[in-house]
């Protein structure tokens, strides 16, 4: 489990790699994607359950 240091220091690499203009950016992109990314499994386990046959 990684300490508080190790921590601050990783946010202080984030923050030097992407400036403070490409942040929110960065951070509507990973919103929108988790956002896609839950809505495929949501659908995925939908079509995985089975579905009522009739016998016409």
């Amino acid at each position: 489990m990684p300490g508080t240091l190790e921590i601050l220091i990783i946010a202080l690499v984030i923050v030097v790699l992407f400036t403070a203009n490409k942040l929110p950016n960065v951070a509507r992109s990973l919103g929108r994607s988790m956002r896609i990314l839950k809505s495929e499994v949501r659908e995925m386990k939908n079509d995985e359950q089975p579905v009522a046959h009739t016998n016409d």
